[in-house]
């Protein structure tokens, strides 16, 4: 292949079918920068990979591919990022085996914030889903961006909690970035670009595979602080990012559920194991909160939230109510609601119940 600029020879490199990560990873601490790997004699690459691997590298014409992803990075709201760029996530550099490359949709810069993993069960119940949509705004509140892998379920929940609360939101897939999985949650993608990030180590063009998204969940932890584990079965996804959270050194948390709920052995499992047992958002921040910022809220949006917050213990009264019937009486949508009761919840001002309940505690409590 005639020689190709820095930017390509990075493209050029991960676009190798049969070179992968560790092969990569190799040759760029024996020789440098791509460029320099490629500029390397036969004699010097066969101290680092085999024959055969370096005929795939010498040899392999890629670049028209290669071409098609350096298009692609330059329209607007798309990057690729490469480990020697400044905008490359520093937390995935602590981890074995960061990607060479990563292509990105939407804010680059927001990847530098600290962050907290929530994923969980794609079969999802409502209140599993309730209670991601609120951990996830509330902690974005704190000042965490919450890191999901787009799924159904629990992971689209708390992509949605944090857009909702005005804060972060980190997407990490397991198709290329110019493909979306599953297609009901094109709409939050789309969001999710324009507000946060879409992250994907795999090329553009790569569709949905089953041995992919395990390979992204190290993604997802690694990015993160912390993972919160929100309904899992034993065998599933999840407990995988749980796993690897572990390896990677960071914060493994999870929310208990109903021994008769197999949504909720997962979760268990992982407190027998050391989890965290977390039932507020406080009980993540005390892990986590030592060096993390709030969000700011101007006067005008504290006055609302407090507004808000008036209404919904007005509408509870003093019985026990469901988020339906809360959405009848304040005509606020569910996922609105769930945000200011577990706000509620954390002030001491209403107590949830079995079965997806809330009552507003005594008013000498208040």
């Amino acid at each position: 292949m005639p020689a190709i600029g820095p930017g390509k020879a990075w493209l050029r490199l991960t676009l190798i079918p049969g070179i992968g990560g560790e092969t990569q990873r190799k040759l760029l601490a024996a020789f440098g920068l791509p460029e320099q790997i490629f500029a390397a004699n036969r004699s010097a690459l066969r101290r680092i990979i085999s024959d055969k691997a370096i005929d795939l590298l010498l040899e392999t014409d890629n670049s028209s591919a290669v071409e098609a992803a350096s298009l692609w990075a330059q329209q607007p709201g798309q990057h690729i990022l490469t480990l020697a760029d400044d905008d490359y996530p520093k937390a995935l550099l602590d981890i074995p085996d960061p990607p060479t490359v990563l292509y990105a949709r939407g804010r680059c810069e927001l990847l530098a914030q600290p962050g907290l993993a929530i994923v969980g069960s794609r079969n999802a119940t409502p209140q599993g889903e309730s209670n991601a949509r609120a951990f996830a705004a509330a902690l974005a509140e704190e000042g965490l961006s919450i890191i999901s892998g787009l799924a159904l379920g629990i992971d689209a929940a708390a992509h949605r909690g944090a857009l909702s609360a005005g804060g972060t939101t980190v997407a990490v897939i397991g198709t290329g970035a110019d493909r979306l999985y599953p297609a009901r949650n094109q709409a939050l993608a789309t969001e999710i670009a324009e507000k946060g990030v879409i992250l994907s180590e795999f090329p553009l063009g790569t569709p949905a595979a089953a041995a992919n998204f395990p390979r992204r969940n190290r993604l997802i932890s690694g990015l993160a602080r912390g993972v919160l584990v929100i309904e899992a079965a034993v065998e599933s996804g999840s407990l995988i990012t749980a796993r690897m959270a572990g390896e990677q050194g960071r914060e493994v948390f999870a929310i208990p559920g109903s021994i008769h709920a197999p949504q909720s052995r997962g979760c268990h499992r992982l407190i027998r194991q050391g989890a965290k047992l977390v039932e507020t958002a406080s009980d993540v921040m005390e892990e986590l909160g030592s060096t993390i910022q709030p969000a700011r809220h101007s006067p005008s949006e504290t006055l609302e939230n407090d507004s808000l917050s008036s209404r919904i213990l007005t509408c509870a009264g003093f019985d026990a109510v469901t988020i339906d019937e809360l959405v009848g009486r304040s005509g606020l949508t569910a996922e609105a609601l769930s945000v200011i009761l577990l706000q509620l919840e954390l002030d001491g001002r209403v107590s949830s119940l079995p079965g997806g309940r809330y009552q507003r505690l005594a008013a000498e409590r208040l």
